[in-house]
This record gives structure tokens, sequence and C-alpha cells, in this order.
């Protein structure tokens, strides 16, 4: 038995996530990648993903991990899974790795960008892929209000409500915000994140920058771990899985 670990870089605007939701006919990218396991090997494999992603939620370098019998040499997974891929999703790259290994356990963190288009004119190019904010954003005032959320805190005010997890304690590393001409990007690194978390901050730092709330509004928010205080949910389309980070050990 083999541990093959690959990454994955795909468009989800077809698709309903990553988890397989059974029962349902839903397209998601867990079926899609173990469909073409099972075409390319002709056994049923399970894959083990580095965490969920939402439905319309895109991906540059979402971690999975397999375990299989198949004498496939490890770097050629990659190639012929993506001859049996549709062109919205691609394996770009495939190691071996111990069999101790899993996506989401061995995780040290993750990084999201979430990407906002801030400008009159909606995109026909980058619909699918970026929010839409059509009034101008106050970039300074959202980068203060950042301040108060990096670091260890518990986010309950900035959770989905059906989220599951077992503690609502994170650590966010750094929140950098870049404007480029029109888009401004905001960038997450932390431990974990919570179901909704990030679109959940993106939200309401997009109110802050459009002036409803302020930085002491949001270190109020998170303080009181009230959902019902803190802003909206960004749309799903605008963000990006950027990177998954493990140990030295495990080849990234």
């Amino acid at each position: 038995m083999r541990n093959i670990k690959i990454i994955l870089e795909y468009d989800g605007t077809n698709y309903h996530g990553w988890q397989s939701q059974a029962g349902s006919k839903r397209r998601t990218i867990q079926d899609t990648l173990e469909n073409a396991l099972l075409a390319l090997t002709g056994v049923q494999t399970k894959s083990f993903s580095s965490g969920r992603t939402d439905a319309g939620v895109h991906a540059m370098g979402h971690a999975a991990n397999f375990k299989t019998d198949s004498r496939i040499p490890s770097e050629a997974w990659a190639p012929a899974l993506n001859h049996l891929l549709p062109e919205d999703i691609r394996v770009l790259s495939s190691v071996e790795v111990p069999m101790d290994f899993h996506s989401r356990y061995s995780a040290l963190g993750k990084v999201y960008k979430y990407v906002i288009l801030n400008r009159r004119s909606p995109s026909a190019l980058y619909r699918h892929h970026a929010w839409h904010v059509n009034v101008s954003l106050n970039t300074a005032a959202m980068r203060r209000a950042v301040a108060c959320l990096v670091g260890k805190h518990d986010f309950s005010a900035f959770r989905a409500s059906g989220c599951g997890a077992k503690t609502p304690v994170r650590t966010i590393k750094s929140i950098i915000i870049r404007k480029k001409v029109d888009f401004i990007e905001l960038r997450f690194e932390a431990d974990a994140f919570l179901q909704y978390m990030v679109r959940n901050l993106t939200g309401t730092l997009v109110e802050v920058g459009l002036g409803r709330f302020s930085s002491d509004d949001v270190n109020r928010m998170l303080e009181s771990r009230d959902r019902t205080l803190s802003g909206r949910t960004a749309p799903a389309h605008g963000l990006h899985l950027e990177k998954v980070l493990y140990p030295d050990i495990f080849i990234n």
C-alpha cells in the first residue's frame, strides 16, 4: 500500500464544494476526483482532503491524498489524472508520502486569498472569481481593523451558525490587504479556519471599508463572540484556497 499526495487547482464555479454528498446529484470536487481514480486504477479509491471548500470556492493549492496498491509511479499520477479530469480541475503535482501523512491532520496551516473587484463597472472576465463591490473601499481603514484579529482568539463571531468545529479558537498569523488597480486582495494565513470564517471576516472588513464599521467595532465583535453582531458573509466565488502548509518532512 502506498500513500499519494496531490495538489489540486480548480475553478469551483460548477461544483458544490469539495465534500462528496451521498444521495444528492450535486457535482463535487471529491466525487469527480474519485471517479477519475476509479477509471485510472479500476479500484474505488477514497480521497482525503486538507479541508472542505464551499460551493463556488476556487483553489490554487488544495492538498489531498489517497492510498493505493497501484504501481503507477508517484510523479505519473498528475498527468494520468489530468487526462481523465474535466478542464476545470487540474492536478499540479503528485508525490509519494509516508503512510502516516493525512492531508487534513498533518497540516500546520492554510492560506486563503479573497479577491474583490472594486470599481463601478462589473467584469465579464472575473464575474465568477471576484466579488464586485461598486463603491470605493477605504483600504487604510480596513488595514487598521485587522490588527485586533491577528493572533489567537475565539472567532465565534465569525463562524457559521452550523459550524461543527470542536473549538472556535484559531490563530491568525497574518492578514495582508493589497490593492492592485481595480482589485483588492485579502490574504489570510492561520493554523486553521472555521466554517465561513474567511468569508465572514471579509464581509465585515468590506463594511469597514464602506464606513459602516470602525476598527473598534470589529474589536467589539470579536470580544462579543456573537455572530449576529458582525458583518455580512462575502460571496463564495471571491474565495481562493492558495496553499496548505505542512512540516518539511512532507513535501509541500
